[in-house]
């Protein structure tokens, strides 16, 4: 049997090099050609069942135990591996394929490129980081870990390599499964830069950035940190790709940890895709956060139907089959002037629509994802239309800025604008009303929550402003432990079709 095994494999080997036409791969023997091998390999296999199918088969057992001791010890060996490049081969021909069409709304998740900072011994300054990207992948689609050391290659290259190794030791850690990759540039900006445009080969390119915030952003003498932040947010902006910012990330649970309880809250300022609730549903399937339950909040004003929001909102996460608890939180006009639910899937609107065309549940439901992508659609036109507008700094707190918002909230009628036009006072970041007023309702409803993910606006398109947006960032997430923000990538991610 092993004898007749031996030159089975032989036969294979022979065949697969062919196929595979691997350039080290130079049979002496004019005519050959991989049938012959084949058909040698056929005729061993016949032989060994002939003689006697059950030896035949504990044969074949006793080899793959063999094989396989010899991968697990990983014995150095002097002969190629067919099944590596069996594999080269496949996984060619699948990126190829994924090029081929863009991935569907259904088929959508995250393909993390997760920037990880280092410290002066090229160590993993926030591996926490890498248990979030465990907890929110569980080992399914793309991860990779980029990081950027500052300087020559040429100088650093051996750097280079032992951050990538520390980098793997700590995703052994963690139990993140991806890979990693360092580059070494002239700064730290166009280091990022190169990441996010040519991270990944093909299609299987990362659609999500995730970063811990800058903590000490403040304290810090050189502002550079905090202005590559800002960099980073506007190129994921303009690439097209979702942005998740960790804030106190130290604080996120180990993949060893447990919740008990508690809550995961989503406050759902603005309708940005839906990643905003594709996340927390990630999250609840790893063991950390199972027993969390989903709350979602959005805001509206006083003289809004709060019900028939809270019910429509219900409705639509029922279509979408996720378990969550619906609050509706009123404030006043003046409280959110330039802050609202805008866009939250106009649920009254909807409502009164499907109810006039009397459909039936199904087309209820497809009539429902048809007017929610047409309202996507429509706000990116708005958001295009904005961007084609002439720079300049925004000032959010100003009698002119309030005039003129509610006199296009009354001719539009439809509430207040969203926190994308939002941008910071200059004169005095720290009081301005809206952030103020938002904030203390989170801290109010959400201090307890074991994770709360909110919106994040864009960044002033003048630079001069980059101060008052960080300051602005800042004094939405204050007295919040754990604060996930979450800027869409500009396409649907979730769906109600099943």
């Amino acid at each position: 049997m092993f004898f007749l095994m031996c030159y089975l494999f032989v036969n294979l080997a022979c065949a697969v090099q062919t196929l595979l036409r691997t350039p080290n791969w130079r049979p002496r023997f004019k005519f050959y050609h991989w049938a012959l091998s084949f058909i040698g390999m056929s005729l061993c296999l016949a032989l060994m069942f002939i003689s006697s199918w059950y030896y035949a088969l504990v044969a074949m057992m006793i080899a793959g135990c063999i094989y396989k001791y010899i991968e697990y010890r990983g014995a150095e060996k002097e002969w190629g591996d067919g099944i590596r490049g069996l594999s080269l081969n496949a996984a060619r021909y699948a990126l190829i394929r994924l090029e081929e069409a863009p991935p569907h709304t259904k088929n959508w998740r995250p393909q993390l490129l997760v920037l990880m900072n280092l410290d002066s011994e090229q160590s993993v300054k926030h591996a926490r980081l890498l248990s979030l990207t465990t907890q929110m992948k569980a080992g399914k689609g793309l991860t990779i870990i980029g990081s950027v050391l500052e300087g020559a290659y040429l100088v650093k290259k051996q750097e280079a390599k032992r951050s990538e190794q520390n980098i793997k030791a700590a995703m052994a850690t963690e139990k993140t499964k991806g890979f990693c990759h360092v580059v070494v540039s002239s700064n730290l900006r166009d280091g990022f830069s190169h990441l996010i445009q040519s991270a990944g080969l093909g299609g299987m390119k990362h659609n999500s950035v995730l970063m811990a915030w800058p903590s000490l952003w403040k304290q810090a003498e050189d502002p550079v940190s905090w202005r590559n932040f800002i960099e980073v947010v506007r190129e994921t902006t303009a690439a097209h790709q979702a942005l998740l910012v960790a804030k106190n990330i130290d604080a996120f649970p180990k993949n060893q940890e447990r919740f008990s309880g508690g809550t995961i809250d989503v406050w759902w300022i603005v309708h940005d895709g839906g990643l905003l609730m594709l996340l927390p549903f990630l999250l609840r399937q790893h063991k950390v956060w199972r027993k969390c339950k989903m709350r979602i909040f959005t805001v509206a004003q006083m003289d809004d139907n709060s019900i028939q929001m809270k019910k429509d909102l219900q409705m639509f996460l029922y279509h979408l089959r996720l378990d969550a608890e619906v609050e509706v939180v009123e404030m006043h006009d003046s409280d959110i002037s330039a802050f609202t639910y805008e866009k939250t899937l106009v649920m009254e609107q909807r409502s009164q629509m499907l109810k006039q065309m009397q459909l039936s549940r199904n087309e209820r439901e497809r009539e429902a994802q048809l007017i929610h992508d047409r309202n996507t659609a429509s706000h990116s036109a708005l958001v295009a239309k904005a961007n084609a507008a002439p720079d300049r700094v925004h000032m959010t707190w100003t009698k002119e800025k309030l005039i003129s918002e509610k006199t296009r909230n009354r001719e539009a009628n439809v509430g207040v604008r969203d926190l994308f036009n939002m941008k910071p006072n200059q004169s005095n970041v720290r009081r301005m009303h809206t952030a103020v007023k938002l904030n203390e309702v989170v801290v109010n409803k959400s201090q307890e929550a074991h994770l709360v993910l909110l919106n994040m606006p864009g960044p002033p398109k003048n630079r001069e402003g980059d101060e008052n947006y960080m300051e602005f960032l800042e004094v939405l997430m204050e007295g919040l432990n754990r604060v996930l923000l979450v800027r869409g990538g500009g396409r649907e991610v979730i769906t109600i079709y099943s």
